[in-house]
């Protein structure tokens, strides 16, 4: 009884004088605790790192690492420095890859800039069988590029569909794959129809934020439907324009499979219409494909490509200040 008393005692004052509970324990989990919330996010991001570790940095890596080197296809190859880059300089084809890589970029990128966004401002209008339009729109998104491209190569042959149809209403045939820079103009048209759905959905979604009230404030101000465009749409969407032309400008610069299907796997007549990634694709294949050549050219595509979209970023950053 007496240390029934004594214990009942002991649990009536707790810490700084409140009363302590009956189950209270010490508390001694805190480091595992700290362990866990050090350990778990880590396991989470796990798999993401190992894919992203095993498909692109090493990669990326090992291709930096060969283009210092002489290896070929079947051999492992030795350091020769920086031969490789010096031989890129005195490459003809090299720059004539790089002018018709350029040339795609500022004949692809405007367009798929200004086309998409003016597309996404004729499918935001709610009228009877747009949504049959919208959808029609973005086919070429989720069709295959070997198919598109199979498809115009057929459109734009000499006895294609396209000339045809010149033929009969009186004009004569045109080649289209024949000419260099037709076919590269031809090339640049199928990226652009084939880009235009899936930037046409990132400008819905930025025209999906911009206030009816501002289009509403200058039509009543008397602003037509060019001067609204100019001075409400455009700075609502500038960001989403930086963007597009971002993405575009990558891909375009980037831009084999249209090319390639449509020029063949020598680039076109004489090799005028090849492009950076086909020549890597010509130079690093075979049997007896030069690994450290390709590898080499495939840094310096990387280097263009980054310097790219840091000079449309730059260029945004220097409008906004």
């Amino acid at each position: 009884m007496a240390r029934q008393t004594a214990l009942e005692g002991r649990r009536v004052t707790g810490p700084r004088g409140f009363p302590a509970s009956r189950t209270a324990r010490p508390f001694r989990g805190s480091r595992g605790i700290r362990r866990q919330l050090t350990v778990t996010p880590w396991l989470f991001l796990a798999p993401g790192l190992l894919i992203v570790g095993g498909f692109s940095l090493y990669p990326f890596l090992s291709t930096v690492a060969h283009s210092f080197t002489d290896a070929r296809t079947l051999t492992a190859g030795r350091f020769v420095g920086g031969a490789n880059y010096q031989e890129l300089v005195h490459d003809a084809l090299f720059w004539t890859g790089l002018r018709n890589s350029l040339l795609y970029v500022l004949g692809a990128v405007p367009l798929l800039v200004v086309l998409p966004l003016l597309l996404a401002l004729l499918v935001q209008r709610q009228i009877p069988g747009i949504a049959f339009f919208r959808a029609a729109f973005y086919t070429p998104v989720v069709a295959s590029v070997v198919v598109v491209g199979l498809v115009w190569v057929w459109l734009l042959d000499d006895r294609g569909l396209i000339n045809a149809l010149l033929e009969a209403v009186g004009f004569g045939r045109v080649g289209f794959l024949g000419d260099p820079w037709l076919l590269l103009l031809s090339a640049m048209a199928v990226t652009v129809w084939k880009g235009l759905g899936y930037y046409m959905i990132i400008y819905l979604a930025a025209l999906a934020d911009v206030p009816r009230e501002l289009h509403e404030a200058c039509a009543v101000d008397g602003a037509g439907p060019v001067r609204r465009f100019l001075t409400v749409t455009v700075p609502a969407v500038r960001s989403t324009m930086v963007l597009v032309a971002a993405l575009s400008s990558v891909n375009a610069f980037k831009v084999f499979s249209e090319v390639y299907l449509m020029a063949g796997p020598t680039g076109g007549p004489g090799g005028e219409d090849t492009t950076l990634v086909m020549l890597v694709r010509q130079v690093g294949t075979g049997l007896s494909g030069r690994v450290g050549y390709a590898s080499a050219l495939s840094v310096v595509v990387f280097v263009l490509t980054l310097g790219l979209m840091l000079l449309v970023l730059r260029a945004q950053r220097r409008e906004d200040g």
